[in-house]
């Protein structure tokens, strides 16, 4: 682990996977998870000759809280450590609550991204003719009515989280999540997560369910691919295929009979994408 500090004083923990010589890709996980996040098989990063760079948003694992911060707020926070950490191009792809902070540096940072991928991410609150919460599951439909009344409520909603009581996961998360690999990769980087507290939480459910990012998505520039599970609750197709509509540069790569864990399964072929440089978009290590 390294710890890079930011120009307002803030740590941000950073962990380094694979192989230290391959292509530079960084990845935000997901929410609540943190830098020990990641596909499960680590040898993957090596076989591909990826050099995979996680991080913790503000709040998760060892990096300091940032209250109130909004989704384009990552774009900085992207921008320091990898400047920290010598790269200048690289590519860059986000998992679920880590796709909107992966798109804001996009966004902004359209000359140092070579190539942006999300999986199973959420379109914006305020998407224009979107039906945020339509087939979406009662969990995650709670937690973002709750965002709209702000970062108070939802500290006290995920809180309570303990003694609430919501249906079981469908049978197509189910199946992905008890796999031995993932759970012992998932076990550590939640526990790490949220070791210091849920304020890293109630801020990404704050920041990504109930404000604005800060940035439209309409100005991503860089070829992007995104993917999206078909059987997918947590975060409904509709918003994937939002977002592909969105950004010009973007594919949607759908698979009806995955959930929103398939985002496991589809990294590989994702990963290998976002290194591929047949046309020449790819920098070298």
């Amino acid at each position: 682990m390294r710890e890079m500090i930011t120009d307002d004083g803030r740590t941000l923990a950073v962990e380094e996977w694979g192989d230290p010589t391959g292509t530079p890709v960084v990845y935000l996980h997901g929410s609540p998870m943190s830098r020990l996040a990641r596909y499960p098989d680590d040898t993957l990063f090596h076989e591909l000759g990826v050099r995979l760079f996680t991080y913790d948003r503000p709040g998760f694992g060892r990096s300091t809280a940032h209250p109130g911060r909004r989704v384009v707020d990552a774009a900085e926070d992207v921008a320091a450590l990898t400047t920290a950490l010598g790269l200048h191009r690289f590519a860059l792809f986000g998992v679920s609550g880590g796709g909107p902070h992966a798109l804001a540096f996009a966004a902004r940072y359209p000359e140092r991204v070579t190539r942006l991928g999300t999986l199973a991410s959420p379109a914006p609150r305020d998407a224009a003719g979107l039906d945020w919460t339509a087939d979406m599951s009662e969990g995650n439909r709670h937690s973002a009515a709750v965002a709209l009344r702000g970062r108070a409520a939802v500290a006290e909603h995920l809180g309570n989280l303990g003694t609430a009581s919501f249906p079981p996961l469908p049978e197509v998360e189910q199946a992905v999540l008890s796999r031995p690999e993932v759970g012992a990769m998932m076990g550590p980087a939640f526990a790490e997560a949220v070791r210091p507290g849920l304020d890293g939480w109630v801020d990404d459910v704050t920041a990504i369910f109930g404000t604005a990012w800060g940035f439209d998505p309409a100005d991503i520039t860089v070829p992007t691919r995104m993917w999206h599970g078909g059987l997918d609750t947590l975060v409904p197709p509709a918003h994937g295929e939002w977002l592909a509509a969105r950004i010009p540069t973007a594919t949607l790569v759908r698979q009806d009979d995955a959930g929103h864990a398939g985002h496991f399964d589809a990294t590989p072929a994702l990963l290998a994408w976002l290194i591929d440089d047949s046309d020449g978009a790819v920098d070298a290590p």
